[in-house]
């Protein structure tokens, strides 16, 4: 399984969430302590999506790397600031590919995606509901993966104008009506807000010095991280966040 984070609050380098912190994102990806049986590390490949001040869309770097590998990635982390962040690093299920798009996050316009778990029966299982996508979204998918396709889904309803706290939920209701067994830990943000699932995978959130994150794992052992049930959903802003 991956792992992955979304931040909101005042600005802060990234290189804290994916190097400083003592269980910071690079140090789950090669040691991480809950995968539910979904592997044993993950190194292949990483994604860090942040918003500028000002701008209408995320900056996205992605790798097929494994993040401790990427000798700019500290760097760059050290240099770039940003109060609304997504990261994730990746373990990819066995015979789906490993490339640099296949990584998360997933964007379009203001939104940046990440999955963390498995589509039961892929490709078969969602055929259905995938059928029911526009064609140039399923051609025009970042990599012929679960994840990319639950983005396509999620995209959807986005587009179609459902809301986020209603299309996110929506589409793992979908898959596990289809692919019963998926885990489907979905993390959504426009910059604003987060939307995160729990569905067969673990997931905490944080809320400290006017921020939030949400995190597979607890990135320090400060007693402020809360465990989120399953079969939940987080809804967070930089200021507040509740479990529904």
């Amino acid at each position: 399984m991956c792992r992955h984070l979304g931040y909101l609050g005042p600005p802060v380098p990234l290189r804290g969430f994916l190097f400083d912190l003592p269980h910071a994102l690079a140090t789950q990806a090669w040691a991480p302590r809950d995968m539910r049986g979904g592997g044993t590390i993950n190194a292949d490949g990483f994604g860090v999506g942040w918003y500028p001040p000002g701008a209408d869309a995320p900056v996205r770097y992605r790798s097929s790397m494994p993040i401790w590998s990427d000798a700019a990635l500290p760097a760059l982390a050290a240099a770039t600031s940003s109060g609304a962040i997504l990261a994730a690093v990746r373990s990819a299920t066995a015979g789906m590919p490993v490339t640099e798009t296949a990584a998360a996050p997933f964007t379009d316009g203001k939104w940046l995606f990440s999955h963390n778990g498995v589509v039961r029966g892929w490709p078969g299982a969602i055929a259905g509901l995938a059928g029911d996508l526009p064609v140039e979204d399923l051609l025009t998918l970042d990599a012929p993966t679960d994840s990319a396709a639950l983005w396509a889904l999620v995209r959807a309803k986005l587009r179609a104008g459902e809301p986020p706290a209603k299309a996110v939920p929506a589409v793992v209701d979908e898959v596990l009506a289809v692919a019963p067994g998926s885990r489907l830990n979905l993390l959504l943000t426009d910059g604003t807000q987060m939307f995160a699932t729990t569905a067969g995978h673990a997931l905490s959130v944080c809320a400290r010095d006017d921020a939030v994150l949400i995190a597979s794992e607890p990135l320090d052992a400060l007693p402020s991280w809360k465990s989120v049930p399953d079969g939940r959903l987080v809804v967070a802003t930089a200021s507040y966040w509740e479990i529904t």
